[in-house]
């Protein structure tokens, strides 16, 4: 474990920069660029905080995104721990990086919510350290209010709490206190400081409008503008820097927005650019000429080997977080729990439970069978639906936790997904048990009961659910809208139906091509399972007389679906097929990393 008086510094040599500043987007190749890092230099020892100050457009996210290895773009320069290189994989073990745009899964407790985030600890040292910072972060008040209800200063504290809860040695935030009203952003600046302090964590934070009651919690501050440094060191010494170079600090100023108004330039019209522009340069020419940068790291403790305090959890602890999180949720006491228990298993069956409105009594003529053909076409449609709507609903909150999770490396899409499949799948069998049971009255007389029936009848509905499902997921990865997913996978779905499933047309009217093409779609099996149970799996009761007429169920069947006895085996086979290998591609698909243009999208 870290001690408190281990000395980790955390240093920043000539670091520059270039990044896209207009993004041409996935098919538009690359935008304009831009240079927005100039020979940065910064070091943050254990136990201090600095800020990183300056007007939006400075650089300030670009430098922290620059130093947790997460920036798109090219950098040159040396980020160095302990005098050793800071590679991604170093960086995601021993820092932490708290982000604006930091989520939270709904129905858990702010004490559910440190407790299931991943760490090497377990057990009793678990629930110690989660203790620890909730009384650090003056938290424990609210450890049992679930995180939907917490207000910003709350949830701010609690996404650092997550971090702190790994035991990082530094801590990077983008402008913590955004957002935050004055009283809420001291209280977390002093927050972070006596966390400092007390743990010996090195914290680097970026502030736009900084308060003169912070000023006493700040050990050293780095001002930009335009990407460049027009000072970097102890806030004590900056205030003799600046009064030698001739900008004291009038009294009663806050000096850190007079610096910081110094740094930037002023728009208000072509002349006051100017004249702002190249006092800019000056001070940033200045102060690289009184600080010349040294080859060598300040520290070198270590011999170039950082101590690693904990190590990184394993795929299969971080599994069962997710695992025992996703339960959580799913239970949860409340509107969260009871709309996931909802989707999850009364949806489905409360949907077809409808059809008992317009097909109680349906008859064995012909009449009676293209009414059921038309029972058959709702069926699949409410089943791929209900798929659809309780994925939309969700799935978002944790495709969006895990794109704010992935650039701290703890778990890979593949295993999000084998936990939240761990949960989702079981709970869609048992609404299809339910479903089943409410359908299948409607499809076959009960007298006529058959176990091997309701099977077909259970392998169509959860089959129809789960592809629906997963063929969502599959494109929630690209699209960011729920929405816009959902009407991308109805238009598929939509198009399958009415090609494969023998209800909208028959297969009689499909060119030879389009017929051997649905062999690829899952509604063709699905569609012939449930063909099957309607028209073959019961004695008919029809008496032929001068007005009705009494169709053959296999001159039916072949009509419709090309095939006058399927064959209910490769049926069920390839129904299960289908839902499970869509499942399986999701997890391979998940494990590539995204293109840049497709990241920036769920970056915010």
């Amino acid at each position: 474990m870290k001690m408190i008086g281990s000395d980790y510094v955390l240093e920043a040599h000539n670091i520059f920069h270039t990044t896209e500043v207009d993004g041409g987007g996935c098919f538009n190749g690359a935008g304009n660029s831009a240079l927005v890092l100039k020979g940065v230099n910064l070091t943050v020892h254990s136990g201090e905080v600095m800020a990183i100050l300056g007007s939006k457009g400075s650089g300030k996210r670009a430098l922290l995104d620059v130093i947790s290895r997460r920036a798109d773009g090219a950098t040159r320069g040396q980020v160095l721990l302990n005098g050793s290189p800071l590679s991604k994989a170093l960086f995601q073990q021993r820092c932490g990086y708290v982000t604006q745009s930091c989520s939270f899964v709904p129905g858990l407790t702010v004490a559910q919510t440190l407790h299931y985030t991943p760490t090497i600890l377990s057990g009793y040292l678990k629930s110690s350290k989660v203790r620890q910072v909730l009384a650090d972060l003056a938290l424990s008040q609210v450890a049992h209010k679930r995180v939907e209800y917490l207000n910003i200063s709350e949830a701010r504290r609690l996404a650092i709490g997550i971090q702190l809860v790994r035991d990082p040695v530094m801590l990077l935030l983008d402008e913590p206190t955004h957002g935050l009203d004055p009283l809420s952003a001291y209280l977390l600046i002093s927050i972070l400081s006596n966390t400092a302090k007390k743990t010996g964590c090195g914290i680097l934070l970026s502030l736009e409008k900084p308060r003169s009651d912070v000023f006493p919690f700040l050990d050293r501050a780095l001002f930009l503008c335009l990407g460049g440094v027009v000072y970097s060191g102890g806030t004590r010494a900056m205030l003799e820097y600046f009064h030698g170079i001739g900008f004291p600090c009038p009294q009663l100023e806050n000096p850190l927005m007079y610096y910081l108004c110094l740094s930037t330039v002023d728009r208000r019209s072509r002349d006051r650019f100017l004249e702002s522009s190249q006092q800019i340069e000056a001070l940033v020419e200045r102060f690289s000429r009184e600080t010349p940068i040294s080859d060598a790291p300040l520290n070198n403790m270590g011999s170039g080997k950082v101590p690693l305090a904990y190590g990184k959890p394993g795929e299969l602890k971080v599994w069962v977080m997710l695992y025992l999180k996703l339960l959580a949720s799913t239970f949860s006491c409340g509107l969260v729990g009871m709309k996931t228990l909802f989707l999850r298993m009364l949806l489905l069956p409360m949907a077809l439970s409808i059809l008992w409105a317009f097909y109680a009594d349906v008859g064995d003529d012909a009449h009676g069978f293209f009414t059921k053909n038309g029972m058959i076409l709702n069926i699949l449609g409410l089943s791929y639906g209900c798929g659809i709507l309780t994925t939309i609903i969700l799935f978002p909150i944790w495709r969006k936790k895990f794109s704010q999770d992935t650039p701290e490396g703890l778990y890979s899409g593949t295993t999000l997904l084998i936990a939240y499949n761990s949960v989702s799948i079981p709970f869609s069998a048992v609404s299809a048990v339910i479903a089943s049971c409410v359908v299948y009255p409607l499809l076959l007389d009960v007298k006529y009961n058959s176990g091997i029936v309701f099977a077909y009848l259970l392998v169509a509905l959860w089959s129809s659910f789960v592809l629906a499902e997963q063929l969502t997921i599959a494109f929630l990865l690209v699209v960011k809208v729920p929405f816009n997913a959902a009407i991308a996978v109805t238009y598929v779905l939509v198009i399958s139906i009415a090609l494969a499933s023998g209800t909208v047309r028959s297969f009689k009217g499909l060119q030879p091509w389009l017929q051997d093409n649905t062999k690829g779609t899952h509604t063709r099996y699905a569609s012939s399972l449930l063909h099957s149970i309607a028209f073959q799996s019961r004695k008919l009761n029809c008496t032929p007389t001068a007005s009705v007429i009494c169709p053959k169920p296999a001159d039916f069947m072949h009509e419709r679906l090309g095939l006058p006895d399927p064959d209910e085996t490769i049926d069920v086979a390839a129904s299960c097929a289908f839902a499970v290998g869509l499942a399986a591609f999701n997890m391979l698909v998940y494990l590539f990393p995204m293109p840049r243009c497709v990241r920036q999208k769920f970056k915010d």
